[in-house]
């Protein structure tokens, strides 16, 4: 199975710099989240963000704030014990029942659009992998949604930590790849309009 962007939402959890300084290979995972954050909002994929508590930890770092829909203080290690899953799966929307619909015979009334469908799959990345990271791609699991993980955007203090992470994650199902993998497959193709100005950011 191959992502589609039309069915994927980007969540980044946690790229805090006060914590980033001490993660193994951090500056690289934030570059690769960067990346993710920026052709999510060429292609229309939605993002969102986590802050582990932003009062003691200070809040995401800038250079993602402005790619992201929305940012999630949380004290839980994982995020789906926030307000985020409210923001993935958003409610549906009432039937509207005002107007003169209940009065009209029946064969007169509009049908009822059917609801959009959702954004199922959530494309996940952060810090640090083995806390934040995974205890969030398990409770989106138990929430329903499909997780993929993108390796090289996520860190720990202890390269050991984040491999076992990756170990865990893969055993619960979860799919590991890559921030290319992830931009190329919801490209799709290289007739893709927006596949030009994505390459110059890959490269």
């Amino acid at each position: 199975m191959l992502l589609d962007a039309e069915e994927s939402q980007l969540l980044l959890v946690d790229y805090q710099p006060r914590m980033l300084k001490a993660l193994h290979q951090g500056e690289e995972a934030l570059a690769r989240a960067v990346l993710l954050a920026e052709v999510a909002q060429i292609l229309g994929v939605p993002a969102w963000g986590t802050e582990q508590n932003p009062e003691g930890l200070g809040a995401m770092t800038p250079e993602l704030q402005p790619l992201l829909q929305a940012t999630f203080p949380k004290m839980a290690f994982d995020a789906t014990q926030s307000d985020l899953v409210q923001a993935l799966r958003p409610p549906a929307r009432p039937q509207r029942t005002g107007g003169n619909a209940r009065s009209l015979p029946k064969h007169l009334q509009k049908p009822q659009q059917p609801e959009a469908p959702g954004r199922n799959v959530i494309v996940l990345a952060g810090c640090e992998a083995h806390i934040c990271l995974l205890q969030t791609a398990l409770g989106l699991l138990e929430q329903e949604f499909d997780v993929w993980v993108v390796t090289d955007a996520c860190a720990s203090r202890r390269e050991r930590d984040r491999d076992a992470a990756f170990d865990r994650l893969a055993g619960n199902g979860i799919e590991l790849v890559t921030s290319e993998m992830v931009i190329y497959e919801w490209l799709a193709d290289a007739d893709h309009p927006d596949f030009r100005t994505i390459l110059q950011r890959v490269k």
